[in-house]
C-alpha cells in the first residue's frame, strides 16, 4: 500500500465525519454553518445549502475512501487510519460549533 492511499483514507474519514452535521441538520429542517454563510462558517445557511454541503462532503469522502487504492474493512490499518481522520476531525468540528452553540 502506498503512502498517499492512507492519506485519501485519513481526509476521507475527515469528509464524512463533516457531512453528519450538516446532513442532519438539513434533513432536519435546521439552519446550521456552513462555508456558504455570511461571514464563512459562523453565520447561518439554509437547511437545503447543508443537506448539499452534507452530501458534497458525503460523496468526497466517498471517493478518497472507495476509489483510491484498495480499502479494506477487514485491514486494521485502514480502518485506524479512516478513524483517525473521523476523530480528528470530529474534535475539531466540536471545537468550533461548541463556542457558536454553548458546548464549551
Amino acid at each position: 500500500m502506498r503512502w498517499h492511499h492512507y492519506v485519501a483514507y485519513f481526509f476521507g474519514g475527515a469528509f464524512l465525519a463533516n457531512a453528519l452535521p450538516h446532513l442532519g441538520n438539513g434533513i432536519s429542517g435546521h439552519a446550521f454553518q456552513s462555508p456558504f454563510a455570511s461571514p464563512p462558517g459562523v453565520g447561518l445557511s439554509s437547511s437545503m445549502v447543508n443537506v448539499l454541503w452534507g452530501l458534497f462532503n458525503l460523496a468526497v469522502g466517498y471517493l478518497l475512501v472507495c476509489r483510491v487504492g484498495s480499502f479494506d474493512l477487514r485491514k486494521t490499518q485502514h480502518v485506524l487510519v479512516l478513524g483517525a481522520g473521523i476523530l480528528i476531525m470530529s474534535l475539531m468540528l466540536a471545537h468550533a460549533f461548541g463556542r457558536l452553540h454553548g458546548g464549551l
